[in-house]
């Protein structure tokens, strides 16, 4: 195993407004896509091979502010965390700068209740 994370689901109850929060914090666009008749996902740009992740809408999905923590990468923390109230989050812990030059991180609530961790290099 190269990587210890292959692929990623955040849990949303309204698909729609979830993508259009992470469209606007983050600057992207996200891929709509059916799976099967009851789930549906918008999923993060990626790269073959490497990790990758979506927005998940489906039964037995639920968004939590507490459990497995999700780091998304971004080019720029400051940048994005001058969107996130405009896209409709909520910053849950400031900017923390890591040692050994390993970037910055925040942590955020989504417009789904879900914590989030934004990742940057130093």
């Amino acid at each position: 195993m190269k990587n210890a994370l292959d692929w990623f689901e955040i849990p949303v109850r309204d698909i729609e407004h979830a993508q259009r929060f992470y469209e606007t914090l983050l600057g992207i666009e996200l891929k709509r896509e059916a799976m099967g008749p009851q789930a549906t996902l918008a999923v993060f740009p990626y790269e073959q091979p490497g990790a990758g992740g979506c927005l998940m809408q489906a039964p037995g999905m639920e968004p939590a502010a507490a459990g497995t923590l999700v780091y998304l990468g971004v080019a720029a923390l400051d940048a994005v965390l001058g969107r996130l109230e405009r896209a409709g989050g909520r910053l849950l812990t400031p900017k923390v700068t890591l040692p050994d030059g390993m970037g910055v991180f925040a942590h955020v609530q989504d417009s789904e209740g879900n914590r989030v961790g934004l990742h940057a290099p130093a």
